[in-house]
């Protein structure tokens, strides 16, 4: 005859797994997010010593822009060609403020749009992990906060390009 008294024991150890397991993804989710992003954003938030300035897009490829550099900073030379990363919403002909990536002719954009740009992998990560919190955390309410967050974040950075 099989007992009408259940084991709580077995059902919480479950539980705290389930909590354990699904909260170490979410956080490697926001972790990979933020590691992603921070490879541009450093250079466009931490402009203190780096040469900043003027890129006027001369040519695009597939999936890179170059131009002249025109210093702003001080201590900043002119350089004949940088390349532009990423030609999300960048045109021929068209002027941009950049930060240089130190040790070579790489530029990023600067400004709102790049700061906004180089944080959209963190968007992305916020809305990923959002759906983890609220299906294996059962966490709705902190699951919106981190879904309207990263769509947020999305939606300013695609209005300011």
């Amino acid at each position: 005859m099989p007992s009408a008294v259940r084991s709580s024991r077995g059902s919480s150890a479950l539980r705290f797994g389930r909590f354990a397991a699904m909260g170490t993804v979410a956080v490697l989710i926001l972790i990979a997010g933020v590691w992603a992003s921070w490879g541009t954003a450093q250079h466009v938030m931490l402009t203190k010593g780096r040469e900043r300035g003027t890129v006027e897009v001369t040519r695009c490829a597939e999936d890179a822009c170059e131009g002249p550099f025109r210093p702003l900073s001080p201590g900043s030379q002119p350089r004949a060609t940088v390349v532009l990363g990423d030609t999300v919403a960048v045109a021929e002909g068209r002027t941009y403020t950049v930060v240089l990536k130190p040790g070579g002719a790489e530029a990023v954009r600067s400004g709102p749009a790049g700061v906004l740009y180089a944080w959209v992998p963190l968007g992305g990560a916020l809305l990923l992990a959002s759906v983890v919190v609220a299906g294996g955390l059962l966490r709705t309410r902190a699951a919106w906060v981190m879904a309207l967050a990263g769509a947020g974040l999305l939606t300013a950075a695609f209005v300011a390009l």
